[in-house]
């Protein structure tokens, strides 16, 4: 009888210790299940609410799912929020202009190397937002002029110096607010002195390139990637005393997002490297001229360098 306790009270204790081990067992695999979700949580990229941010912000979003990155979509947010969303961590990255970074957002003054500008606001918002920016592209989409090419080629105008000498003979579509701004037209006569153009007239920017078109002027105001700009029938000036900051495209993106998925940074990197002024220019002609989705257009141009960026 007391041998048959005995043998009761040790297989007691045996299944008691599997039970325990079985009890391990489970919160053991739901430990693991929880750090691969912690892995796994989803990347939030945003954008801001225009062709070229939306367009660039799909292809970061593709390039991260492609190397194995959960993404959560929050694109076409507004310019003037797309900080304070990043800030307070309603998203994780998005795409960024250094000339943005810059003068908006640090209110620091003007600086127009675009290396010199790329540091100030790496320091600066690691120091102030604790956000990272990886590194910049080629692609600047900076303040600029546009010239109806065969007027460019006959008086010999390539640069915006070579337009203040032959401004005499150039008819100005301005939008008006470009003439009194400090970055405007001022900026340009205190570095290449007045422009005395033939005639000057104000049209609404949205038709700037009808204008032009139809021989109304010679002439405009223009971002440097803007779609239209594709067309050979228009020439972008060179800003040859650089007059304005670069607005150089950059991934930026909150640290403490990086620390836990550093590979973020070789995959996007390799993506920006790809990203110069002809292409981003002919991606927004697709968007914007050709009456594309932005996301077929960026979907095209991920599968043209995905060899690149795939790690």
């Amino acid at each position: 009888m007391k041998k048959t306790i005995t043998s009761l009270l040790a297989v007691s204790l045996i299944l008691s210790f599997l039970l325990a081990l079985s009890g391990c067992s489970p919160k053991g695999s739901a430990g693991t299940q929880g750090n691969q979700n912690a892995a796994a949580q989803p990347i939030k990229i945003g954008s801001k609410d225009f062709t070229e941010n939306l367009v660039v912000a799909e292809i970061y979003a593709l390039a991260l799912e492609d190397n194995g990155f959960t993404v959560d979509r929050k694109l076409n947010l507004g310019s003037s929020v797309v900080h304070t969303a990043i800030t307070s961590s309603q998203i994780d990255l998005y795409p960024e202009y250094t000339g943005t970074g810059l003068l908006t957002i640090l209110k620091h003054s003007l600086v127009t190397d675009p290396d010199q500008v790329y540091q100030i606001v790496k320091s600066e918002y690691q120091k102030q937002f604790n956000i990272a920016w990886l590194n910049y592209s080629p692609a600047n989409d900076s303040q600029g002029l546009v010239i109806n090419t065969a007027i460019a080629n006959k008086l010999g105008i390539k640069t915006i110096s070579d337009l203040q000498k032959n401004a005499g003979q150039i008819r100005f579509a301005s939008q008006g607010e470009f003439d009194q701004r400090d970055d405007g037209l001022p900026a340009l006569v205190k570095a290449y002195g007045p422009f005395n153009f033939k005639s000057k007239a104000i049209y609404d920017n949205g038709l700037k390139y009808n204008i032009l078109s139809s021989d109304k002027a010679d002439l405009a105001v223009a971002y440097t990637t803007e779609g239209p700009l594709v067309d050979p029938k228009f020439t972008v000036l060179v800003d040859d005393k650089h007059v304005w900051p670069p607005y150089n495209l950059a991934p930026i993106i909150r640290q403490d997002v990086l620390d836990k998925n550093p590979r973020i940074a070789d995959i996007l990197n390799k993506v920006s490297a790809t990203i110069d002024t002809a292409t981003i220019t002919r991606l927004n002609a697709e968007v914007d001229v050709n009456k594309r989705e932005f996301k077929d257009v960026a979907k095209e141009y991920y599968d043209s360098i995905k060899q690149k960026v795939k790690s």
